[in-house]
């Protein structure tokens, strides 16, 4: 590995610590929802391994406990991470053309938000260490933290269970409020976004549609108004 990734790497592991403690907190009560559905301790650990989505852990573990079959299962899971799709293609833009395809795949496997959101503020081209070293942080906490969730969440006290809920909802506003503070055009286009998600789900007809379509649909519609509107000069040096 040479100086340069290693530099990227160290970076990525700094700023991944309050990523992994996020993931930590959250996937604590992950693990409750997966011991209601009758994984044991160890089998929740090996399934948040695998998946590394919290929306669609969530909803699986969820039907499972309530007896639903394979193809809603599949389905729900299809819906609730349908997002990454869009965020594998806007992340692949920040790669250099020569990054190799083994690298592409490890990127797409473990893209989750808050890696995304990280990896895609990045200045110019993205160094896919950076990302690994946020990874190597956040990937195991949010395993472990299912894996004692199973074990042991049961015995926490209500409150201190919602207040683990709504950590990861917190550390996703550290990421975005510093760009936003030196960037007005984001700072609105942030704002903009958080009110119409707020109306799409309380409006007549598009609050039937399932949160992960709505998601899809608001992504595609902000971020190709932002691109025709405000539009970003392309620099087309690369950082090794």
């Amino acid at each position: 590995m040479n100086e340069s990734r290693m530099t990227w790497y160290k970076k990525g592991l700094k700023d991944g610590i309050p990523i992994a403690l996020g993931y930590f907190a959250v996937s604590f009560t992950l693990g409750i929802a997966a011991k209601n559905a009758g994984f044991s301790a160890f089998q929740s650990m090996i399934t948040s391994m695998l998946i590394n989505a919290s929306a669609g852990e969530f909803a699986g573990f969820t039907l499972m406990a309530a007896g639903a079959g394979l193809l809603e299962v599949v389905l729900m899971e299809a819906i609730a991470n349908a997002r990454y799709l869009l965020m594998s293609c806007a992340l692949s833009q920040k790669l250099s053309p020569d990054t190799p395809l083994h690298h592409r795949l490890l990127l797409g496997f473990y893209l989750t938000d808050e890696f995304f959101g990280l990896s895609v503020s990045v200045p110019k081209t993205l160094n896919p260490f950076y990302t690994y070293g946020m990874i190597s942080l956040g990937a195991p906490a949010w395993a472990f933290g299912t894996y004692f969730g199973c074990l042991m969440g049961n015995v926490l006290p209500v409150n201190i269970v919602n207040a683990l809920s709504v950590s990861l909802y917190a550390m996703f506003l550290a990421i975005i409020v510093p760009p936003a503070r030196k960037n007005k055009t984001l700072l609105v286009l942030i704002i903009i976004s958080m009110l119409a998600s707020y109306l799409f789900g309380i409006l007549p007809i598009v609050s039937e549609i399932s949160s992960g379509v709505r998601i899809i649909l608001l992504t595609i519609l902000l971020s190709g108004a932002a691109a025709i509107l405000f539009p970003i000069k392309e620099d087309v040096t690369n950082e090794s």
